[in-house]
């Protein structure tokens, strides 16, 4: 009841069916972060595509410039040089075999995962694990790479893996509710043009449809979709 209660009171002041400018619903939803803990700032985007047809999947990953506020634990399975390279960029977790048995066991001591190409034949073991987790590394993403050490920064320096869900909606952290709202702002941007950049050939007619953003437990304040691009 008192989180009904305390959801209901954030809800004041925001008008369900108003579509709000970016910067704008980016104040309203840090002035509802009241949680005892640092909100998650998350952004919904609806998109014009349907992902169970292979040409509308929409999938991605963008470093935000101000980071997203989280320390991801990256794992990396790599062999040799490459997995010095990995422990040498801040890897919390690199193996190759042992690890594949780690994961296999159940034990996952990452929030990302990399692997070079060489390893990919032995993590492809491990797709019922990583798949439904959202963590089986990808070409398409930048996580299956011989950059070992970029792939790596980057996850520890804010990048975020976007991947459209089966309903056409995106959703993505973008940053912490003590961030400013113009580092918000600029987050959420730069998720938006990715996303924008990553659209594709078979979607037809309005691209991005609906976007709202919300903190973790905070009401959502729906957002016009032109003003998040640029």
């Amino acid at each position: 009841m008192a989180i009904g209660k305390r959801l209901n009171k954030a809800r004041e002041g925001v008008d369900r069916e108003k579509l709000y400018p970016l910067a704008d619903a980016i104040k309203m939803v840090k002035e509802r972060a009241k949680a005892k803990f640092d909100e998650t700032i998350e952004v919904a985007i609806n998109l014009g595509v349907d992902p169970r047809h292979a040409d509308q999947m929409v999938r991605g990953v963008v470093t935000l410039p101000n980071g997203t506020g989280r320390t991801l634990r990256v794992g990396v399975f790599a062999r040799g040089a490459k997995a010095d390279e990995a422990k040498a960029a801040g890897a919390d977790v690199v193996g190759a075999e042992d690890l594949v048995q780690k994961v296999q066991e159940g034990t996952i001591d990452f929030d990302r995962c990399i692997a070079t190409p060489d390893m990919m034949p032995l993590v492809g073991r491990l797709g019922k694990v990583l798949g439904p987790r959202g963590l089986m590394p990808n070409p398409k993403i930048g996580t299956v790479t011989m950059d070992v050490t970029g792939a790596v920064k980057g996850a520890k320096g804010g990048s975020v893996e976007f991947r459209v869900e089966k309903a056409g909606i995106l959703q993505a952290g973008v940053g912490k509710a003590s961030f400013s709202e113009e580092k918000l702002v600029e987050n959420i941007k730069a998720l938006a043009d990715a996303v924008a950049k990553a659209k594709p050939a078979g979607s037809k007619g309005t691209y991005i449809q609906r976007v709202a953003v919300s903190s973790t437990m905070g009401p959502g304040v729906k957002v016009e979709p032109g003003t998040i691009l640029g």
